[in-house]
């Protein structure tokens, strides 16, 4: 899994706490504590697919497009690290009997794994990600 999953469920978790307004990377950057570059190359990924709109220039930004239990948080996974789990297989021994199938049978494993987080992830819906933050909310 890489920072992008993380960082989409953020933006996008900001993003459905202010419905009404609009909200610049920088801010979502601020929250997130990265770069606003960072925060961009997300947001355009979301943008692509549907999850928020924007708007340029003054008064411009990012805003949340779909209600918020449409998207769960197996479909940003999809967006941002499908196949992450794919094991990193060295160039093995094509005439040794585990190195000629140790990929394959990897691959297939953790695949498996792949299918099963999946599962899990379509549990969590934005709608209840933001939940869970107000539930945290200390101040």
């Amino acid at each position: 899994m890489n920072s992008d999953f993380t960082l989409a469920i953020h933006s996008l978790t900001l993003l459905a706490l202010q419905p009404d307004r609009m909200s610049t990377s920088e801010y979502i950057a601020e929250s997130a504590g990265v770069h606003p570059v960072r925060i961009r190359k997300v947001l355009s990924l979301l943008k692509k697919n549907g999850f928020i709109i924007s708007k340029e220039g003054t008064g411009g930004g990012f805003i949340f497009a779909l209600d918020l239990d449409q998207v769960n948080l197996w479909n940003i996974y999809q967006i941002t690290s499908e196949g992450a789990l794919q094991p990193k297989c060295t160039e093995s021994n094509g005439q040794c009997i585990v190195g000629a199938n140790m990929k394959s049978v990897l691959f297939s494993i953790f695949m498996g794994a792949e299918a099963h987080l999946g599962e899990y992830l379509k549990e969590y819906t934005i709608k209840e990600v933001v939940e869970l933050v107000k539930q945290k909310e200390t101040y």
